[in-house]
């Protein structure tokens, strides 16, 4: 046989050898259990239950007194005094300007002297028609003289009575050179100094007045929450408190939390066309001055309820191109216990016995068993070693944060070589099926 023949020959037996070599090692590493060589992993199952959850609603309100009134000059003049102190609170009826009243209490006395002036032609023209009475029922004098006696009797009634609303006109713009507050509250700052011109009009705004106890708290509603609200309702997978009647929590700006609860006053039926939302309004007590008006705070709502609902820990679910998935425990061909990954759809999140949870809208049913621990090991399809069983977390508190942060998902454990956690289900599956012909 020729040396080159022997050669090449040599060299074919080798590679045959070495495949047959690597083709016995893969098959005992996938008989040992896990792929590439990994042993199968401990894993925590979690069995899926559904459940009734409470919800909470979070919104950014602001605090308004419950009554807002402007305090306006209704007569023009020199403002001469501020009688309260800017910021402090006033009580209904207290003096709070004054309004040069001298040319105000002139204008009494001439209302007076032109009642006065009244009165005396009524004194005449009655005086008048009794004298000629008697004497017109003796046909002494004729019955028109008489007639117009009486008529100028009555124009003089008449008159007696235009000058004294007159005088109560002028008494009024005197008093009203008093300004007083309307209702007791908190002051603001006084818009007009003394000496300055008020006028009686839309320009004339000296103060305003908050009434603080009880505090209104405003926030609004959008419309695509009201939507999904009222969707969840008709499909009966969320239960209203009947009438609004909702405990409403108060949260400060400092992370501090109102000690009292409020209860919702009003619900707008109707869209504010500038902003998408509907306005909503709680009412809290506030004798202690800690609502202020103007005050931005932070909304939760208590009350509606979750029906029937699916959660799982956080951590069990994992992102990938196609969305979200979780691993949950099943067979493969064999009998032996695998993880199959599972595309799911996340609704709100949950916050209760110190975990993050997540809504699953649709995905998993009840029984399911879910991967809870152990996920930073796992590869689709690859067998798993069943450690523990994690009991179903008990319902905590969805929370709808429009605009806000949702709660800070906990860390995760380093991944391996081999690990899935951005897989989606389909390449996770074709993998499976593509790993034993490598």
């Amino acid at each position: 046989m020729p040396v080159a023949f022997r050669v090449r020959l040599d060299i074919r037996f080798l590679a045959v050898a070495a495949f047959a070599g690597l083709s016995a090692c893969g098959s005992s590493q996938q008989q040992a259990g896990g792929f590439h060589g990994f042993p199968p992993a401990d894993v925590t199952l979690m069995t899926v239950e559904p459940k009734s959850i409470p919800v909470t609603f979070e919104y950014v309100g602001q605090a308004l007194g419950s009554k807002e009134v402007e305090v306006r000059a209704r007569v023009g003049g020199i403002l001469e005094k501020r009688l309260f102190k800017e910021g402090a609170p006033v009580k209904s009826g207290q003096t709070l300007f004054v309004i040069d009243p001298k040319p105000y209490e002139a204008q009494v006395a001439s209302a007076e002297a032109e009642l006065a002036r009244a009165q005396a032609q009524q004194s005449q023209a009655l005086r008048e028609a009794a004298r000629l009475k008697p004497l017109v029922e003796k046909k002494a004098v004729g019955q028109k003289e008489y007639d117009d006696a009486v008529s100028t009797s009555e124009l003089a009634a008449a008159a007696v009575k235009a000058a004294e609303a007159n005088l109560r006109t002028a008494r009024l713009n005197l008093g009203y050179t008093r300004v007083v507050a309307p209702i007791s509250g908190l002051s603001s700052r006084a818009t007009k100094s003394e000496g300055s011109l008020v006028t009686a009009g839309t320009d004339s705004l000296l103060t305003t007045i908050s009434q603080t106890d009880p505090m209104w708290v405003q926030f609004n509603v959008s419309e695509n929450e009201k939507l999904k609200v009222d969707k969840a309702i008709a499909e009966k997978k969320l239960a209203w408190p009947k009438d609004d009647a909702m405990d409403v929590v108060v949260k400060l700006a400092d992370g501090s939390t109102l000690p009292r609860k409020g209860h919702i006053n009003f619900a707008d039926t109707r869209i504010n066309t500038q902003t998408g939302t509907y306005e909503t309004r709680a009412e809290f007590a506030n004798a202690d001055n800690v609502l202020r008006s103007g005050q931005f705070v932070r909304v939760t709502l208590n009350g509606p309820t979750r029906l029937n609902a699916i959660t799982v820990p956080q951590a069990a679910v994992l992102d990938g191109p196609q969305g979200k998935f979780v691993y949950t425990a099943g067979k493969d061909k064999d009998g032996k216990d695998v993880a199959v990954p599972k595309p799911v759809t996340l609704g709100e999140w949950v916050t209760g016995d110190g975990s993050n949870l997540w809504i699953v809208e649709s995905g998993l049913n009840a029984g399911d068993r879910v991967i809870v621990d152990g996920i930073a090991k796992l590869m689709p399809g690859g067998q798993i070693k069943l450690a523990a069983t994690a009991p179903t977390p008990a319902g905590g508190a969805i929370t709808n944060a429009p605009g806000g942060a949702p709660p800070t998902p906990p860390a995760k454990e380093p991944l391996q070589q081999g690990a899935t956690s951005s897989a989606p289900p389909a390449d996770a599956a074709k993998a499976t099926a593509e790993s034993p012909k490598k």
